[in-house]
Order: C-alpha cells, then structure tokens, then sequence
C-alpha cells in the first residue's frame, strides 16, 4: 500500500488556492491514501466564531468536499483532509475521508487546543474506523494526539493506520507519536503544514513541519523538514500493523487488563 502526507503552508482564507495548489500536487503522485493537513483549505488561525463560520462549509455538499472528490475519482485515491466545517450555526474542525468511489465519512476533532475553543465546537461523533479498501483507517486531528485514549481507541476498532491532519507547533509530537504507535502496533500518517500565520499583531504562530510515517515499530519511515513545502509516498506493508505479537505469547490487545484499569 502507498500512502503519503502533503505538507503545505496555506494562505489564510484563500480557500480556492489552497485546494488547486493540493490538486496539482496529487495528480504527480500516485498513491493509495494521501492525508492532509488540518484547515488545509482555509489556513489555522481564525479570530473568532463568526470568521470561522464564514470560511466553514457543509460536509460534504461543500465546494471543497465536491472537489476532494472529483479529484479522488480522477486518480483512483484516497483523500483524508483537514476542513472547516458548517453545521448550522456551528463550525466544527473537522475532516473528510473520502475513496475513489467517493465520500465515506467525516470525524470532527474532539480535543481542540488553545484559541479554537473560542471557534469551534469540540466534536460530537464517536471515533470511528473507516474501511478504505486497501486498510482501515481511523483519523485524529492535531492535538488529539496528546490523549492517549484517542489511537487506542481506534486501534481496538480494528484500525490499521491513523491519518493525523495536524497544525502542529509544540515541538515534541513527531517524537512522541512514536510511542503511539508503539502501544497501539498500528501505522500513522502525520500531515502538518509549515509556514507562520500572524493574525493578530505580536501573536504569531509558526508551525512545526516534520509531517512523517511511522510504522507500528515505530520506525520513522520517512519524514519532512521543518520549514518546507514536501509531498511524500511511502510504500508500506500493512499486514504489519495487524499482527499485535509483542512476542510469542505475548499479544498486545489479549493481554490487556480492563478488569483493573480505571479511566
């Protein structure tokens, strides 16, 4: 299975930019899943509920989600992208899973972070595994990584990889997501942007890049620079992340003890 991340410094509110910017970039490659940055489309930063209403749309009957899956069908792909999205009167950071034969599914983030708190509304679907086909495929945004419950969760659902769109800009996640990957045995496709966005004066935020692969060993299959604009596809055996020996005996899932755990 091919799988890979874009790794973009979008502009802020140039919605259709954006996305043909992403467009070009898929059509060179070819792969089986491409995953996405967070808010890819709109740019992170947004001032306040109504500026993120504005730039959110429906999913999936919104522009952006119509072409995700024109593009999908036209080269046989699977997408997972970060987008705003509009419920209402309420935004949602949200993302899309879409196949080659068109949507899926959607997942909204359930952790938000910082000042998106004052934007969106935290998400109200469960977390959930997609079946694209060639893997199942679970989805975290950004900081939902920092919860532990939120891979394991969707690793117990029976996903063999987790798309991450992110925003990044705390230093320490490509390390530690890692470890992620270690106590679930599954795949994770980060897909961070680069760039700095300075919406409001002497408040700037620079984002961190490093988009990677990691496999359940958690190996560093590849990853990006911190500073540049990269489009990259790892060739990855997904057999790997269904086998949750530790060793022989020793089963990662069969030897939990939820009896005793206290959450």
């Amino acid at each position: 299975m091919r799988v890979g991340f874009i790794q973009s410094d979008p502009l802020f509110g140039k919605t259709e930019y954006n996305l043909s910017k992403v467009e070009s970039l898929i059509t060179l490659r070819k792969a089986d899943l491409m995953v996405l940055p967070e808010l890819f489309s709109t740019g992170y930063h947004f001032l306040n509920q109504n500026e993120a209403l504005k730039l959110s749309e429906p999913i999936p009957e919104g522009p952006t989600t119509q072409s995700l899956i024109r593009i999908c069908n036209k080269n046989q792909i699977s997408i997972i992208a970060g987008i705003a999205e509009q419920d209402e009167n309420r935004s949602y950071n949200s993302a899309v899973v879409i196949g080659p034969n068109g949507y899926l599914g959607k997942y909204r983030k359930i952790h938000l972070f910082g000042t998106e708190k004052n934007c969106f509304e935290p998400g109200n679907l469960p977390l959930k595994v997609f079946d694209i086909g060639t893997a199942r495929v679970g989805v975290m945004i950004c900081f939902d990584w920092r919860f532990p419950e939120t891979a394991r969760t969707l690793a117990l659902s029976g996903a063999d990889l987790i798309a991450h769109p992110s925003n990044l800009v705390l230093p320490h996640c490509p390390q530690a997501i890692i470890t992620r990957c270690l106590e679930n045995r599954v795949f994770v496709v980060t897909a961070n942007r680069v760039g700095t966005e300075q919406r409001i004066p002497g408040n700037p935020l620079t984002f961190i890049g490093q988009s990677q692969v990691v496999d359940p060993d958690g190996n560093i299959l590849c990853r990006a620079s911190e500073t540049k604009e990269e489009t990259k596809v790892f060739e990855i055996d997904i057999e790997k992340s269904r086998n949750k020996s530790i060793i022989s005996g020793d089963n990662l899932f069969t030897n939990r003890r939820p009896d005793l755990y206290r959450l």
